[in-house]
């Protein structure tokens, strides 16, 4: 069965409340492909490898967390970008992407998805004086040392994370996807015994250890994988469509 795009991107646009979040680029639809969906193919970055992957699987729309056209980048349609948009157009397939609204989303999102995946139970944001902070913070069934909740995360993550160990045991925790290690300071301040984040800075390593807390990098794409997939999947019940997630791997 086949929906026409434009009522796929307006039932995405609302659902995310997408034209409500101020953003680094435009969320929604990137690049126009055919007018009819049959078949989506999700991924977190729009790479060349998702794209190629995308042509071979048949996709008509490809669906991302991270797309293109960000605040401060060239604009011009050179090299890579050049090649990107070639393989789109081309095939007459359609872009959609959704930053900042596939993270903050209270079902799909980037970090409701990561507490599903690791048994956290959600206590509320990270930042309740500050909702543009994006992160979470909740709890543990049982609390855990920092190391079995570092192995949880790589049984999770399929990847060893990179864990500063700090002597307390993990009760409470704070998170926030992808390149979110600048907010340990409003997780230290939310009191929680460990920050898990994609990414980590010089800095964050310094922060946790003279802070008491432990902190957990693991992995940018990694903690991202699961938001766009139960986005695609949200679709594809939606309109009765065919849904395929394709996980390019990166180890950043």
């Amino acid at each position: 069965m086949a929906v026409a795009l434009s009522t796929l991107v307006e039932e995405a646009d609302r659902y995310l409340a997408s034209p409500k979040i101020a953003d680094y680029c435009p969320n929604g639809l990137q690049v126009e492909g055919r007018p009819q969906v049959m078949r989506i193919v999700s991924g977190v970055t729009a790479s060349q490898a998702l794209l190629d992957a995308a042509v071979e699987a048949g996709a008509d729309l490809v669906l991302v967390h991270h797309g293109y056209f960000w605040k401060g980048e060239n604009p011009c349609v050179t090299g890579m970008k050049q090649r990107r948009l070639k393989t789109l157009l081309k095939h007459d397939i359609s872009l959609l992407a959704y930053h900042l609204p596939l993270d903050l989303h209270p079902d799909v999102g980037n970090n409701v998805q990561l507490a599903r995946q690791l048994d956290i139970t959600v206590e509320g944001p990270l930042d309740p004086d500050n909702l543009k902070v994006v992160g979470l913070v909740g709890s543990l069934s049982e609390p855990a040392t920092p190391r079995d909740f570092a192995r949880r995360v790589q049984e999770a993550m399929g990847r060893e994370p990179l864990l500063v160990e700090g002597s307390a045991m993990i009760r409470r925790v704070g998170w926030c996807t992808g390149g979110g290690q600048g907010y340990i300071d409003q997780a230290i301040a939310a009191g929680v015994d460990l920050f898990l984040s994609g990414e980590a800075s010089e800095q964050t390593f310094h922060s946790a250890r003279e802070n008491g807390i432990s902190f957990i990098a693991a992995g940018h794409h990694a903690t991202e994988r699961y938001g766009v997939q139960a986005l695609g999947e949200y679709l594809a019940r939606r309109f009765a469509l065919e849904h395929i997630f394709i996980d390019c791997p990166n180890p950043i």
